[in-house]
Protein backbone atom coordinates (compact mmCIF):
# COMPACT_ATOMS: atom_id res chain seq x y z
CA UNK A 1 0.00 0.00 0.00
CA UNK A 2 1.19 3.47 -0.46
CA UNK A 3 0.31 6.62 1.15
CA UNK A 4 -0.77 9.44 -0.83
CA UNK A 5 -0.28 13.08 0.25
CA UNK A 6 -0.07 16.40 -1.83
CA UNK A 7 2.16 17.48 -4.87
CA UNK A 8 2.60 21.38 -5.04
CA UNK A 9 2.64 23.01 -8.67
CA UNK A 10 4.28 26.39 -8.95
CA UNK A 11 5.07 27.90 -12.60
CA UNK A 12 4.16 24.44 -14.39
CA UNK A 13 7.16 22.37 -12.64
CA UNK A 14 7.23 20.21 -9.54
CA UNK A 15 8.25 21.33 -6.94
CA UNK A 16 9.16 20.69 -2.86
CA UNK A 17 9.01 16.82 -2.03
CA UNK A 18 6.60 14.41 -3.78
CA UNK A 19 4.72 12.40 -1.24
CA UNK A 20 4.59 8.93 -2.68
CA UNK A 21 6.15 7.54 -0.25
CA UNK A 22 6.18 3.37 0.28
CA UNK A 23 5.20 2.93 4.42
CA UNK A 24 7.37 0.78 6.27
CA UNK A 25 11.15 -0.05 5.40
CA UNK A 26 13.32 2.07 2.65
CA UNK A 27 12.94 0.60 -0.28
CA UNK A 28 15.89 -1.24 -1.91
CA UNK A 29 17.75 -0.06 -4.91
CA UNK A 30 16.64 -2.83 -7.96
CA UNK A 31 19.40 -4.54 -9.83
CA UNK A 32 19.46 -6.81 -12.29
CA UNK A 33 20.16 -9.37 -9.46
CA UNK A 34 16.98 -7.86 -7.53
CA UNK A 35 14.91 -8.80 -10.69
CA UNK A 36 16.40 -13.11 -10.98
CA UNK A 37 15.83 -13.12 -6.76
CA UNK A 38 12.28 -12.50 -7.79
CA UNK A 39 11.79 -14.99 -10.66
CA UNK A 40 13.57 -17.39 -8.31
CA UNK A 41 10.82 -16.66 -5.56
CA UNK A 42 8.06 -16.26 -8.10
CA UNK A 43 7.46 -12.94 -7.25
CA UNK A 44 5.84 -10.64 -10.22
CA UNK A 45 8.02 -8.02 -11.38
CA UNK A 46 6.45 -4.73 -12.36
CA UNK A 47 7.81 -2.78 -15.44
CA UNK A 48 6.80 0.67 -16.94
CA UNK A 49 7.51 3.23 -19.44
CA UNK A 50 9.10 6.53 -18.76
CA UNK A 51 10.40 9.66 -21.17
CA UNK A 52 10.88 12.51 -19.10
CA UNK A 53 11.44 13.64 -15.30
CA UNK A 54 8.20 13.79 -13.93
CA UNK A 55 6.55 10.73 -14.68
CA UNK A 56 9.85 8.79 -13.91
CA UNK A 57 9.48 10.83 -10.14
CA UNK A 58 6.19 9.16 -10.23
CA UNK A 59 6.85 5.70 -11.41
CA UNK A 60 9.65 5.15 -9.63
CA UNK A 61 8.21 6.09 -5.93
CA UNK A 62 5.11 4.33 -6.61
CA UNK A 63 7.79 1.25 -6.28
CA UNK A 64 7.42 -0.30 -10.17
CA UNK A 65 10.58 -2.78 -10.31
CA UNK A 66 12.07 -1.42 -13.84
CA UNK A 67 11.52 2.11 -15.36
CA UNK A 68 12.10 1.68 -19.16
CA UNK A 69 13.03 4.49 -22.13
CA UNK A 70 11.46 2.83 -24.98
CA UNK A 71 12.07 3.85 -27.77
CA UNK A 72 8.46 4.21 -28.23
CA UNK A 73 9.25 7.59 -27.29
CA UNK A 74 9.47 8.33 -30.67
CA UNK A 75 5.69 8.33 -31.00
CA UNK A 76 4.48 8.79 -27.74
CA UNK A 77 6.60 12.22 -27.35
CA UNK A 78 8.07 13.29 -30.52
CA UNK A 79 5.23 12.24 -32.57
CA UNK A 80 6.70 9.78 -35.13
CA UNK A 81 4.77 7.36 -36.91
CA UNK A 82 6.39 4.51 -35.65
CA UNK A 83 10.14 3.73 -33.86
CA UNK A 84 12.28 4.11 -36.29
CA UNK A 85 13.03 7.61 -36.95
CA UNK A 86 14.53 8.03 -33.21
CA UNK A 87 18.19 8.94 -33.27
CA UNK A 88 20.58 8.01 -30.48
CA UNK A 89 20.92 11.69 -29.56
CA UNK A 90 16.75 11.85 -28.89
CA UNK A 91 16.99 8.52 -26.91
CA UNK A 92 19.89 9.90 -24.33
CA UNK A 93 18.67 13.37 -24.64
CA UNK A 94 15.51 11.51 -22.35
CA UNK A 95 17.47 9.05 -20.52
CA UNK A 96 19.15 11.25 -18.92
CA UNK A 97 15.51 13.40 -17.74
CA UNK A 98 14.55 9.57 -16.65
CA UNK A 99 17.84 8.98 -14.98
CA UNK A 100 17.09 12.62 -12.58
CA UNK A 101 13.78 11.26 -11.89
CA UNK A 102 14.52 7.17 -10.90
CA UNK A 103 16.11 6.13 -7.60
CA UNK A 104 15.23 3.31 -6.91
CA UNK A 105 13.98 1.17 -10.05
CA UNK A 106 16.52 -0.34 -12.54
CA UNK A 107 16.76 1.70 -15.23
CA UNK A 108 16.63 0.50 -18.92
CA UNK A 109 17.41 2.22 -22.33
CA UNK A 110 16.45 1.21 -25.77
CA UNK A 111 18.81 0.95 -27.94
CA UNK A 112 16.98 2.54 -31.48
CA UNK A 113 16.98 1.59 -34.89
CA UNK A 114 20.59 1.74 -36.22
CA UNK A 115 22.54 2.00 -33.18
CA UNK A 116 23.41 -1.65 -33.08
CA UNK A 117 22.44 -3.29 -36.72
CA UNK A 118 26.03 -2.33 -38.05
CA UNK A 119 28.52 -3.84 -35.50
CA UNK A 120 29.38 -5.09 -32.24
CA UNK A 121 32.02 -1.98 -31.90
CA UNK A 122 29.11 0.28 -32.44
CA UNK A 123 26.89 -1.14 -30.64
CA UNK A 124 29.35 -1.18 -27.78
CA UNK A 125 29.95 2.83 -28.31
CA UNK A 126 26.82 3.67 -28.22
CA UNK A 127 25.82 0.88 -25.46
CA UNK A 128 28.43 3.08 -23.53
CA UNK A 129 27.11 6.19 -23.99
CA UNK A 130 23.45 5.06 -22.31
CA UNK A 131 25.57 3.87 -19.50
CA UNK A 132 28.26 6.37 -19.12
CA UNK A 133 26.65 9.59 -20.49
CA UNK A 134 22.85 8.69 -19.55
CA UNK A 135 23.31 6.94 -16.29
CA UNK A 136 21.26 3.95 -17.80
CA UNK A 137 22.08 0.80 -15.50
CA UNK A 138 21.21 -1.78 -18.62
CA UNK A 139 20.10 -1.44 -22.25
CA UNK A 140 17.76 -3.53 -24.05
CA UNK A 141 18.06 -4.59 -28.15
CA UNK A 142 15.29 -6.51 -30.46
CA UNK A 143 16.75 -9.65 -31.82
CA UNK A 144 16.94 -13.49 -30.78
CA UNK A 145 19.81 -15.98 -31.99
CA UNK A 146 21.55 -13.36 -34.52
CA UNK A 147 22.08 -10.84 -31.39
CA UNK A 148 24.26 -13.33 -29.17
CA UNK A 149 27.36 -12.29 -30.44
CA UNK A 150 26.83 -8.28 -29.94
CA UNK A 151 25.33 -9.36 -26.24
CA UNK A 152 28.05 -11.01 -25.07
CA UNK A 153 30.21 -8.15 -26.26
CA UNK A 154 28.14 -5.69 -24.38
CA UNK A 155 28.22 -8.12 -21.21
CA UNK A 156 32.01 -8.71 -21.58
CA UNK A 157 32.23 -5.16 -21.18
CA UNK A 158 30.15 -4.90 -17.88
CA UNK A 159 27.37 -3.63 -19.83
CA UNK A 160 23.64 -5.78 -18.68
CA UNK A 161 21.49 -6.33 -21.69
CA UNK A 162 17.71 -7.04 -21.78
CA UNK A 163 16.65 -8.99 -24.83
CA UNK A 164 13.64 -8.37 -26.84
CA UNK A 165 11.93 -11.21 -29.10
CA UNK A 166 8.73 -11.53 -30.36
CA UNK A 167 6.48 -8.55 -31.95
CA UNK A 168 9.94 -6.57 -32.23
CA UNK A 169 8.90 -3.02 -33.74
CA UNK A 170 12.24 -2.08 -35.44
CA UNK A 171 11.38 -5.35 -37.12
CA UNK A 172 8.02 -3.32 -38.67
CA UNK A 173 9.45 -3.08 -42.10
CA UNK A 174 10.29 -7.13 -42.36
CA UNK A 175 7.31 -8.41 -40.44
CA UNK A 176 5.26 -6.20 -42.33
CA UNK A 177 3.24 -4.45 -39.85
CA UNK A 178 2.72 -4.76 -35.66
CA UNK A 179 1.66 -8.32 -36.01
CA UNK A 180 1.06 -10.68 -33.46
CA UNK A 181 4.21 -13.35 -33.52
CA UNK A 182 4.39 -17.26 -32.85
CA UNK A 183 1.39 -18.58 -34.63
CA UNK A 184 2.52 -21.37 -36.13
CA UNK A 185 4.94 -24.41 -35.11
CA UNK A 186 7.85 -23.08 -36.81
CA UNK A 187 7.38 -19.79 -35.43
CA UNK A 188 7.23 -20.95 -32.28
CA UNK A 189 10.31 -22.89 -32.31
CA UNK A 190 12.36 -20.03 -33.68
CA UNK A 191 10.72 -18.32 -31.03
CA UNK A 192 12.41 -20.93 -28.24
CA UNK A 193 15.36 -20.78 -29.84
CA UNK A 194 15.83 -17.04 -29.89
CA UNK A 195 14.68 -17.08 -26.18
CA UNK A 196 17.49 -20.04 -25.03
CA UNK A 197 20.04 -18.42 -26.88
CA UNK A 198 19.29 -15.08 -24.77
CA UNK A 199 19.37 -17.12 -21.67
CA UNK A 200 22.72 -18.78 -22.49
CA UNK A 201 23.81 -15.16 -23.81
CA UNK A 202 23.79 -14.21 -19.78
CA UNK A 203 20.65 -11.48 -20.77
CA UNK A 204 19.16 -9.82 -17.53
CA UNK A 205 15.72 -9.97 -18.51
CA UNK A 206 13.81 -10.57 -21.77
CA UNK A 207 11.41 -9.18 -22.94
CA UNK A 208 8.41 -11.04 -24.59
CA UNK A 209 6.00 -9.19 -26.78
CA UNK A 210 2.95 -10.20 -28.93
CA UNK A 211 3.01 -13.39 -28.68
CA UNK A 212 0.17 -16.07 -28.00
CA UNK A 213 0.05 -17.31 -23.83
CA UNK A 214 1.19 -20.26 -24.69
CA UNK A 215 4.05 -20.09 -26.10
CA UNK A 216 5.45 -17.29 -23.39
CA UNK A 217 4.33 -19.93 -20.81
CA UNK A 218 6.56 -22.71 -22.65
CA UNK A 219 9.26 -19.44 -22.73
CA UNK A 220 9.51 -18.68 -19.32
CA UNK A 221 9.62 -22.56 -17.86
CA UNK A 222 12.21 -23.09 -19.87
CA UNK A 223 14.84 -19.75 -19.07
CA UNK A 224 16.28 -18.91 -16.20
CA UNK A 225 16.40 -15.25 -16.79
CA UNK A 226 13.50 -12.94 -16.06
CA UNK A 227 10.44 -12.88 -18.81
CA UNK A 228 8.86 -9.14 -19.00
CA UNK A 229 5.49 -9.61 -20.94
CA UNK A 230 3.58 -7.03 -23.07
CA UNK A 231 0.76 -8.61 -24.91
CA UNK A 232 2.31 -12.30 -23.90
CA UNK A 233 -0.56 -13.06 -21.34
CA UNK A 234 -0.07 -13.81 -17.41
CA UNK A 235 2.55 -16.19 -17.43
CA UNK A 236 5.22 -14.62 -17.89
CA UNK A 237 7.78 -13.19 -14.69
CA UNK A 238 7.11 -9.76 -15.06
CA UNK A 239 4.85 -7.03 -16.86
CA UNK A 240 5.41 -4.20 -18.68
CA UNK A 241 2.93 -1.04 -20.38
CA UNK A 242 3.81 1.89 -21.76
CA UNK A 243 2.97 4.41 -19.35
CA UNK A 244 0.98 6.71 -21.88
CA UNK A 245 -1.09 3.65 -22.59
CA UNK A 246 -1.88 3.40 -18.86
CA UNK A 247 -2.94 6.57 -18.44
CA UNK A 248 -4.68 7.16 -21.87
CA UNK A 249 -2.29 9.82 -23.49
CA UNK A 250 -2.08 8.16 -26.50
CA UNK A 251 -4.41 9.30 -29.71
CA UNK A 252 -5.20 5.97 -31.67
CA UNK A 253 -6.46 2.65 -30.63
CA UNK A 254 -5.18 0.94 -27.81
CA UNK A 255 -3.79 -2.92 -28.48
CA UNK A 256 -5.68 -5.73 -27.36
CA UNK A 257 -3.19 -6.06 -24.53
CA UNK A 258 -3.32 -2.61 -22.98
CA UNK A 259 -5.59 -1.91 -19.82
CA UNK A 260 -5.98 1.93 -18.90
CA UNK A 261 -5.95 3.01 -15.22
CA UNK A 262 -6.89 6.55 -15.63
CA UNK A 263 -7.62 9.33 -18.17
CA UNK A 264 -5.54 11.59 -18.17
CA UNK A 265 -6.32 12.74 -21.06
CA UNK A 266 -9.39 13.82 -20.38
CA UNK A 267 -8.25 15.45 -17.03
CA UNK A 268 -5.34 17.40 -18.78
CA UNK A 269 -8.01 18.74 -21.89
CA UNK A 270 -10.97 19.86 -19.04
CA UNK A 271 -8.13 22.01 -17.33
CA UNK A 272 -6.80 23.45 -20.56
CA UNK A 273 -10.54 24.46 -21.67
CA UNK A 274 -11.31 25.22 -17.75
CA UNK A 275 -8.20 27.85 -18.35
CA UNK A 276 -8.82 29.37 -21.34
CA UNK A 277 -12.62 29.99 -20.11
CA UNK A 278 -10.99 31.76 -17.15
CA UNK A 279 -8.63 33.74 -19.03
CA UNK A 280 -11.39 34.71 -21.40
CA UNK A 281 -13.81 35.58 -19.02
CA UNK A 282 -10.91 37.61 -16.90
CA UNK A 283 -11.52 35.42 -13.90
CA UNK A 284 -7.90 34.15 -14.22
CA UNK A 285 -6.13 35.84 -12.45
CA UNK A 286 -7.80 37.02 -9.55
CA UNK A 287 -6.67 39.25 -7.22
CA UNK A 288 -5.19 36.81 -4.20
CA UNK A 289 -2.96 35.20 -7.35
CA UNK A 290 -1.32 38.53 -8.18
CA UNK A 291 1.45 40.18 -6.35
CA UNK A 292 1.16 43.85 -4.65
CA UNK A 293 3.35 46.30 -3.67
CA UNK A 294 4.64 46.98 0.11
CA UNK A 295 1.96 49.54 1.94
CA UNK A 296 4.85 52.07 2.04
CA UNK A 297 6.28 51.43 -1.77
CA UNK A 298 2.56 51.74 -2.69
CA UNK A 299 2.53 55.13 -0.77
CA UNK A 300 5.33 56.35 -2.27
CA UNK A 301 4.13 55.49 -5.33
CA UNK A 302 0.45 56.86 -5.32
CA UNK A 303 2.30 60.50 -3.78
CA UNK A 304 4.60 60.50 -6.99
CA UNK A 305 1.46 59.99 -9.29
CA UNK A 306 -0.36 62.71 -7.54
CA UNK A 307 2.43 65.15 -8.33
CA UNK A 308 2.59 64.39 -11.59
CA UNK A 309 -1.41 65.16 -12.32
CA UNK A 310 -1.08 67.90 -10.43
CA UNK A 311 1.40 69.42 -12.75
CA UNK A 312 -0.34 68.20 -15.64
CA UNK A 313 -3.50 70.83 -14.81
Amino acid sequence: MMQTGSIRLAGGALEGEMSLTPIGEPRRKITTATIHEKKLHREPITCLTAYDYAAARLVDEAGIDMVLVGDSLAMTMLGYENTLSVTMDEMLHHVKAVRRGVKDALLIADMPYGSYQVDVKEALLNATRFVKEGGAEAVKMEGGEKRVDMIRGLIDAEIPVAGHIGLTPQSLNVMGGYKVQGKTLGAIEQLMRDAVALDRAGVACLYLEGIPREVAAMITAEVETPTIGIGAGPDCDGQVLVFHDLVNLTFGQPAKFVRRYGDAKALITQSVLSYKADVASHQFPSDGESYHLPKDTQGALETILHRKQAMRR
